[in-house]
Order: structure tokens, then sequence, then C-alpha cells
């Protein structure tokens, strides 16, 4: 049963102007850690240029922060069997209202160590707030209440087994639709009422999304125009694909080989191109044509290089991943040329992109800044803002940079 607690609520939801530009969903409003706007970052993350407002301690998640208006949302998991959301001041801190759910699954045994809690990234359109909960739930609240609008039980709805890690995919909203990798498929629904408009991708078995333990989709799609269509970019365990936005209809598809089906990243439109690199699997550029509406998908080239959770930036013709072996590399994306490549980090980078400057959050609580070009690593600043680890993806907005903690969420301002 859902339980909520609101505290000092507000209907509006006043914006500053250095509060604009929210990161209202995984990897930013465009779903790639762009940045957009003008404002530049200074050139030192030390206390006097970036300085931490508040911290707040929380239940465990490795879902990130969303900010929109003039609140921050989290996620988090309590006493092992509760789903948490809470809406915060994004000036204080300050807990505004609080909703959660009985919800917990434990992953298998080898993924263990990382925790069973609560991972996928809430979405929001500004009114609603989309958060999906690790068995396989979809839950719309009102951003201003919190109240709960609807909830979509994929599991029970379609009789699948709930997913063997967790539900993973982070919702993604358009216009009226909200879309999401559930129940082994992927599904579109209404936002203002949860009712799904289409279901793709279930009859195909062991293809885009595969059975069994492979119905647990680790990647979060896009939304892009390929070769003169906009399209559902999605990444399954099995392959990557297009899917028509209106119908539902599978446009083109492409094998992606990967070690137990580890295809995690979140797709990476350069063109009409398609960046992606997988465990056990490499690295690749798929080029996307079409002619009369039939579609069809090339390979331009593979490398030996693999990635593995963190998800790649693109940045004037380059694309900035970090590997599997913990490494940091950068691409040419038109030959799949490697410039250069690091010494080892920790095992997991999200990162935001401004410009020319990447903000790169370790999952060892480093945050570093480093100015992104071809011809070397350039750290330009790092600084030291967790003890413990910080798998959720970071988020900024404006002025602000918001840092996911396992156990806690903190707030830091650019001065």
């Amino acid at each position: 049963m859902m339980q909520f607690v609101a505290l000092g609520l507000a209907i509006a939801l006043p914006v500053d102007v250095n509060q604009s530009s929210d990161w209202n969903q995984w990897r930013g409003p465009n779903r790639n850690g762009q940045i957009s706007g003008t404002l530049g970052w200074p050139s030192s993350l030390d206390d006097t240029r970036l300085k931490r407002e508040w911290r707040i301690s929380l239940g465990s998640s490795y879902s990130g922060p969303i900010v929109v208006g003039s609140r921050v949302f989290v996620t988090g998991t309590r006493n092992k069997s509760h789903e948490v959301v809470r809406a915060l001041d994004r000036t204080s801190g300050k807990e505004l209202w609080k909703v959660e759910w009985k919800g917990a699954l434990r992953v298998p045994f080898f993924a263990r160590a990382n925790g069973s809690w609560i991972r996928s990234t809430p979405a929001s359109d500004g009114k609603r707030l989309f958060v999906a909960g690790i068995r396989d739930v979809l839950v719309c609240l009102d951003v201003a209440s919190g109240k709960q609008l609807w909830r979509v039980d994929f599991a029970k709805k379609y009789r699948s087994p709930l997913p063997g890690f967790g539900t993973v995919c982070s919702p993604l909203f358009d216009g009226k639709a909200v879309y999401i990798q559930a129940a082994g498929s992927v599904v579109k629904l209404d936002a203002a009422t949860g009712k799904v408009a289409w279901r793709s991708g279930e009859e195909t078995g062991g293809g885009l999304f595969g059975r069994g333990l492979e119905t647990s989709a680790f990647s979060s799609p896009v939304i892009r125009t390929l070769a003169g269509k906009r399209q559902l970019i999605v990444q399954g365990r099995k392959a990557l694909g297009g899917i028509d936005l209106a119908t539902g209809k599978p446009l083109w598809s492409k094998a992606v080989p990967a070690f137990r089906g580890m295809n995690i990243q979140t797709p990476l439109v350069i063109g009409n191109s398609v960046f992606t690199s997988s465990y056990g699997g490499g690295t690749f550029l798929f080029d996307v044509s079409a002619r009369d509406g039939d579609f069809k998908v090339k390979q331009r080239w593979k490398t030996t290089q693999q990635g593995y959770m963190s998800s790649p930036v693109a940045i004037n013709g380059n694309v900035f991943l970090h590997l599997r072996n913990q490494r940091f590399t950068c691409i040419n994306a038109n030959t799949g040329k490697s410039n250069w490549t690091t010494r080892p980090f920790g095992k997991y980078w999200s990162m935001a992109v401004n410009g020319r400057r990447i903000l790169a959050l370790d999952q060892r609580g480093d945050l570093l800044l480093i100015d992104a070009t071809p011809e070397g690593f350039r750290r330009v600043s790092s600084r030291r803002v967790s003890d413990s680890s910080t798998w959720a993806h970071l988020a900024v907005s404006g002025t602000q940079v918001f840092i996911r903690e396992l156990n806690a969420i903190a707030a830091y301002s650019w001065k």
C-alpha cells in the first residue's frame, strides 16, 4: 500500500533564472549528457568554485536525481522492503513530500555485491513524475503534491517473470507518451492515464529482448531522427533497433554480441549512425539508411575495446567512453580509431557535457573536470565528493550540481 506524507506543499514551482535548464530525466533533457545554454563552468572544482550547499541522508539507491523547477526528486529503498520517492527543495534540501510503496527484489548472487535497491532514474514532464520500481512497476505521481495518478504493474498485467536484475531501464517521456522497456518488451503508455498504446518486441523471443534472465533490460531508450524518420532507439540484451513511435512496429535491428547479454549502454546517435559498446562484444558504429520506408543498417566499424555500464558522450566528432577495464578513452567516431586511453579509474562514470568540458563522477566518489580534446587526456581539476560509492548518475542544472551517494544526496553550486 502506498503511503503519502506532505510537508509545506506549493502548487506553483517557481524557478530562479540561475536554476533553469531542468535535468528532468536519465542523462538530462536530451538523454545524452549534454547541457543546454551558454553558462560556462569554472576551471576548478575546489570549494571556492564548487561549494557544497547541503547534504541529507537517504535510503540506498542507484537511481539518479532529477531536477524540475525548484525541486529535486530522488528515490531510495527502505529496509529492503519499500521504495521511497522524495521531493526536495533544491535550494535548502528540505523535504516537501514523500511517497512510498512496498517493493523489493533480490538480484542474483553474482550481482548482489552491488545491492538490491532501486535502479531506474525517474522522468518528469513538469506536471507528472514517472518512477519505475525494481519489480517492473511504473508509478505516475503529481509533481506538486506527490499524489498517485496511475500505476502499472507490468509483471501482473502481462504475466511476465520479474526482471532477474530488477528494473533498470529509465522511463522516457515524449509529448503525451511515456516509453519504457518492461515485461521483456518495449511499452508505450499514455502519460495522463497510464493506458498502454502498444507493446512491442515480446514476440521476438531471443531477438531484441530475449527470455528468462534475458528479460532484464539494462539499457534505456532514446528518441532520435535516423534516415529522416523520428523513432525510438532501443538496445535490448541481444540487439539494437529502431521502433516506430506511432505503431510500435520494428523498423530495423542489428545484433550486438555481449557476454550474458550485458548490453547496458544508452544508444548514442551521431548523425545517421548509432554508437554502442558491450561487455564481451566490442565497440561498434552502425550506419542506418532508408529508401521508400525500407530501413537498412550496416556496421561501419568495430574495435576490440569494450564498454560496460558507463554510457558515452560525443563531442566534436569524437566519442568519450569509460571502458570495462576502467580506463577512459577518446574514439574518432568516423574511423573507430582510439586517439588515447588513460590509466584505470573506478568501475563506473556518469558524465555531463558543457561545450568541450566533461564533468565526470567516478563510482569511487571522485568528481573530475576534463577538457575533452583528441590530442590527449586533460584533467583540469578533480575533487573527492564522497567517501561512499556514487553509482547514480550526477545531475547538473543551471549553477547547481547534484551528487547522489549510495545513502545520501548533496547539492553543490558553481561560483
